[in-house]
């Protein structure tokens, strides 16, 4: 497949035809035209740089190493000699080069991106904390596209560091309760006993609140509510009982801004309700019963609103209102959604709903059977001491890898999945099947797979796995599976995994076998002649993947049937459930509330769920509309006029999630006056990115707090942005509007990130100690040499040269022709002169 880099070239193809048809409508020769009007368009074709992407096998006797070191400050805390013994170790065996990485900065993803070749390696020498530049997965992304491996080495960790930084808005409600987060971490994992204070505007808030960090970090959130209006500070400091080699990550501030309750209107016609009690106390609210004047309203809500109380041009002024940047929330009930007739309506299609029933969904349940047997460890590599995590046991990392990318798929959305570990005994890893329309159950099953440790003495006994299984799906109903990643080596219990695999088989239950494959589990079966695993799926009419090392498979499932059902549904008790614990409406609220009833309707494409019943029906669900957004509540405001489905939806820690949905739909708060400056605080070194809004006439001028002024830049209507250096480590006031400068991001996260030895394994890499990198780095990187890599080659020449051929044919066609026609008159004329 060819594709441009430089695409922008083909707009030159506009003028080229125009001029072409111009001169053939004024009487040139059309043939010529027309010639030089491919020419003409090869060559541009060639200016937008052509070029594809071939695949080949590299192949080389040692591999090419870039060793990239980080020695920027937050290495420190680490043993310094690691990536110089290692470069040592490799430069004598291989060709290696070195790169260092120094300063207050670090950009790891940038080097990566850098260096990735596609016919070398990569090896890291750092604590994997990026943060600057490219996204460290997205460049890890990248290098195995290319073709390069990256390896990851740890040095030992020498003295530990704890850092403290806090997390919130910048921008505030007044009166509203605010929460921020206190966020402390450390660099190694020894318990460590601490005590922080927390100011809010000078005044005590916390004081040495003890913090015990049994873990390498800790969250402690903490809530205030502003009364008055304009700027605030926060400074937190952290004292530590022990070890912090560190003391300039101790102290951080924070900076508020607080504006008026913004308008919003709420038409309902239950003023007393539980949910019109939390708006009336939380925002400055109009109550009405019909669409008045949505001037300086910054969102509008539909309270259980028949369809024919709105008018088209109640509906066409939302449709407006909307677009154009303000929010609409719609709260269900008895008269609204399929109750109210939205369906086919104009206004349903503002909403990210459907009024209709939800479209049967799950009806698969799914159990993986991971292989952690003995036999996973010593294939191809051994254990060693200093291990990782990832180099002694490449196979069994490579079954988490894999049953991971398996519950990454999307064919287990909404699905029941659970798994199931095997060596001499089967082990519930999951505590059962557990539903995977909740992203935080996904990540809990992954951490639990990526924990799973094998026994150098435990057996390969897959009919205990499998018996798990049995128990789980025997009374199920919908589609059932069980996917067994394994490295094949079943042979000495084949027969008895032949015969639970047949009884499963019994019960319709689909059956799949990834096989890691290795040289150490060839054997086959002397009854078919094939390897284990693959005669026993063809035993049971399953699925069989071969999987080298390094791949990962590629399952596909079967689009699901919907049931026909008219069964209606009996409202009883459904325990609301986070279906995106990530979004800020749900992120900051712990729910733990029951709905009795609720609007039957079906996501949009395109909309996002955010709050689900524990059966997967959709509560909350949410989108962007033009330049506003919209939420669909499809419970009602907590006090119906028959029925009361959502009463626990407002009370207590639960109303936030009322507070925290305005304040989405709400999106900025502030008052469109005047001249409105926004910035977000800012770290020692990074420079602040300032943006200025003029609402009303007048010259954008902003100073910094001593006195000088800051050059704006004009980008948009109205509109000025600016980046600066604030200045040294504390507050700051532009135009008295607060910045907060903290220590140098580089100091925030110590230690080694916790994500890197996922990130690395995901791309096919692994992560060493220094003294397993010793060993066994220049070893695995050997195995990688020969493999297929992906090279650009330029496509521009063969353009150029069609250019030049068809240019050349033409001028000698012309000059052929004009030397034919010469002869013929040179003909003519000795004709005329004979006679």
């Amino acid at each position: 497949m060819t594709s441009l880099g430089n695409p922008q070239m083909l707009w030159l193809m506009i003028p080229l035809l125009a001029a072409g048809i111009y001169l053939i409508l004024k009487g040139a020769k059309k043939g010529l035209i027309i010639s030089r009007m491919i020419v003409l368009a090869l060559l541009i074709v060639a200016l937008a740089s052509p070029y594809s992407i071939v695949s080949k096998v590299s192949n080389s006797e040692n591999p090419d190493i870039v060793l990239i070191s980080d020695e920027t400050s937050s290495m420190e805390l680490f043993e310094q000699q690691t990536a110089t013994d290692l470069y040592e170790s490799l430069a004598a065996n291989t060709p290696t080069n070195i790169v260092k990485l120094t300063g207050e900065s670090t950009a790891l993803g940038d080097a990566i991106v850098q260096y990735a070749r596609g016919d070398n390696q990569i090896v890291l020498v750092s604590d994997g904390n990026n943060n600057k530049g490219e996204d460290l997965e997205e460049s890890l992304n990248f290098a195995n596209e290319m073709g390069t491996t990256v390896y990851s080495v740890i040095p030992d960790l020498k003295t530990n560091d704890v850092s403290l930084y806090i997390n919130g808005e910048k921008k505030v409600v007044q009166d509203n309760e605010y929460q921020f987060n206190l966020i402390v971490q450390q660099a190694g994992d020894t318990p460590a006993s601490c005590q922080i204070n927390v100011l809010v505007d000078d005044k005590p808030k916390m004081s040495n609140y003890p913090v015990s960090l049994n873990d390498k970090s800790k969250t402690i959130p903490v809530t205030h509510t502003f009364d008055s209006v304009g700027a605030h500070t926060i400074t937190a400091s952290i004292t530590v009982s022990g070890e912090d080699s560190q003391p300039i990550n101790n102290v951080f501030y924070k900076t508020v801004y607080v504006v008026p309750k913004p308008k919003i209107q709420f038409i309902t016609d239950d003023t007393s309700s539980p949910m019109a009690n939390v708006l009336l106390n939380l925002y400055d609210t109009s109550l009405s019963t019909e669409l008045t004047d949505l001037d300086n309203k910054k969102a509008v809500v539909l309270d259980n609103r028949n369809i024919n109380s709105l008018s088209e041009t109640d509906i066409n002024n939302l449709k407006n209102y909307v677009s154009s940047g303000n929010g609409l929330y719609v709260v269900g009930g008895d008269s609204s959604y399929n109750y109210g007739n939205y369906l086919n309506s104009s206004l349903e299609t503002i909403l990210p709903v459907y009024s209709k029933a939800s479209e049967w969904k799950g009806g698969r349940n799914v159990v993986l059977v991971l292989d952690i047997s003995s036999s996973t460890i010593n294939q191809s590599i051994t254990k060693t001491e200093g291990s990782a995590g990832v180099q002694g046991n490449p196979v069994g990392d490579e079954i988490k890898a894999n049953a991971i990318s398996i519950l990454r798929n999307k064919g287990l959305r909404d699905a029941n999945v659970g798994v199931i570990a095997f060596g001499t005994e089967g082990t519930d890893v999951s505590n059962g099947l557990v539903y995977f329309g909740v992203p935080s159950n996904i990540d809990q099953l992954e951490s639990k797979i990526l924990s799973l440790t094998p026994s150098l003495t435990s057996q390969t006994s897959l009919d205990s796995g499998l018996s798990i299984a049995d128990e789980w799906l025997k009374s199920g109903s919908g589609e059932l599976d069980v996917i067994i990643v394994s490295d094949g080596g079943i042979s000495d219990y084949y027969t008895q995994s032949l015969e639970v695999a047949k009884k499963l088989a019994g019960q319709n239950v689909k059956m799949y076998f990834v096989h890691i494959f290795s040289t150490a589990t060839q054997y086959r079966d002397p009854n078919t002649g094939l390897i284990y695993g693959e005669s026993l799926m063809k035993a049971v009419n399953g699925t069989y993947f071969q999987i080298k090392m390094g791949e990962r498979v590629n399952l596909v499932f079967d689009e699901l049937e919907q049931p026909e059902t008219n069964v209606s549904t009996d409202f009883t008790v459904f325990p609301l459930v986070k279906y995106n614990p990530t979004h800020f409406i749900t992120k900051n609220v712990n729910l733990s509330a029951n709905i009795t009833g609720y609007n039957d309707v079906t996501p949009k494409p395109g909309a996002d769920r955010l709050l689900i019943t524990s059966t997967g029906k959709p509560v909350l669900t949410v989108w962007r509309y033009g330049l506003g957004r919209v939420a669909s509540l499809s419970t009602d405001n907590g006090k119906g006029n028959d029925n009361m489905w959502s009463t626990q939806m407002y009370s207590g820690n639960n109303s936030k999630l009322t507070s925290s949905t305005m304040n989405w739909l709400i999106g900025d708060p502030q008052i469109e006056e005047g001249a409105v400056l926004e910035a977000d605080d800012t770290w020692f070194g990074t420079p602040a990115q300032l943006k200025l809004t003029m609402y009303d006439e007048g010259v954008p001028s902003i100073k910094l707090d001593d006195g000088k002024s800051i050059d704006l830049s004009l980008t948009g209507k109205n509109t000025y942005e600016a980046t600066t250096d604030i200045g040294q480590v504390g507050v700051h006031y532009i135009s008295g509007y607060p910045i907060a400068v903290n220590y140098a991001l580089e100091y925030r996260d110590v230690g080694v990130n916790p994500d890197l030895a996922e990130m690395i394994m995901a791309n096919g890499g692994k992560t060493y100690t220094k003294s397993g990198a010793q060993a066994l780095l220049l070893k695995d990187a050997r195995e990688k040499i020969q493999k297929p890599i992906k090279e650009t080659v330029s496509q521009k020449m063969y353009f150029i040269i069609t250019a030049l051929i068809i240019f050349l044919l033409e001028v000698a066609i012309r000059r052929l022709r004009e030397i034919k026609e010469m002869k013929e008159q040179e003909k003519k004329m000795q004709e005329v002169t004979e006679a």
